[in-house]
């Protein structure tokens, strides 16, 4: 039943590729994420991603009718990379995400649907019945700006679209425990920091997120953190709840937020 006429912000954390496969409570709390869309709102018209994986010097926007699906991982097992999830572009999505940033973003089709992106929808919205348009991630502008971005993509929400952020609050591959079934002391101090920022409406913690103490542990690269902020600019405000709030391999967060 469609109540309400704006639709919700969704950052979450995805992990190994490997998580596309598997079915756990991780899982589970993707799959829920996006039932409840589709049980309070309905079905969108188009899902905007922001992937950390498609990092770039700018900010681009795909167009392409088929976006390709992207296996951007290695050394993985076969089963993975017959993952399929074959979504459609939406031309009417990518326009207004140019009339919304301007001169700031470009049409880029030479990436696709990437592994941050499939490996969450496919628990999400397992059907891939919904367009999706990827945004990238511009790594060569201030952290304020990326915020800014998600604040001029907000009014999308009440034309139809949903957007969705995949990346991670703590992600260092170089620290991972692979025996951990848990997080670091690092990694549960500063995810529970962000969290609690995202909760409080603290937007400039979250922000400035480099200035605690464990960041250098924590985002040792900004691309995984980076679709955060842009969610948190696209939620303009509203109150946000968490789910999937589990640390794993050590060094990985895997906390997803809901915006409505």
């Amino acid at each position: 039943m469609m109540e309400k006429k704006k639709y919700p912000v969704i950052f979450s954390g995805h992990g190994s590729p490997m998580i596309a496969l598997e079915h756990n409570s991780i899982t589970e709390g993707m799959a829920r994420a996006g039932q409840d869309v589709l049980e309070q709102y309905g079905r969108p018209k188009a899902i905007l991603m922001v992937s950390a994986h498609w990092y770039t010097h700018g900010t681009f926007v795909q167009s392409s009718p088929e976006p390709r699906q992207v296996y951007d991982m290695y050394g993985f097992p076969k089963e993975l990379y017959e993952v399929k999830y074959p979504a459609k572009g939406d031309a009417a999505l990518t326009q207004a995400v140019q009339a919304a940033l301007g001169e700031k973003v470009r049409v880029n089709d030479d990436w696709g649907i990437d592994h941050g992106a499939w490996t969450v929808l496919v628990h999400m919205f397992p059907k891939a019945d919904i367009p999706v348009v990827q945004l990238s991630v511009d790594g060569d502008i201030p952290y304020a700006e990326e915020y800014e971005i998600g604040r001029k993509l907000a009014a999308l929400r009440a034309e139809g679209y949903l957007i969705v952020g995949s990346g991670n609050v703590v992600h260092n591959l170089r620290a991972v425990e692979w025996e951990n079934k848990g997080g670091s002391p690092a990694t549960l101090r500063f995810n529970d920091y962000i969290a609690d920022a995202v909760l409080k409406g603290d937007t400039d913690k979250v922000i400035g997120f480099s200035s605690h103490p464990d960041a250098a542990y924590a985002v040792p690269t900004p691309d995984h953190f980076l679709p955060l902020l842009v969610c948190l600019g696209a939620a303009d405000g509203d109150k946000a709840t968490v789910f999937n709030k589990v640390c794993n391999l050590g060094s990985m967060a895997m906390t997803g937020f809901v915006w409505e």
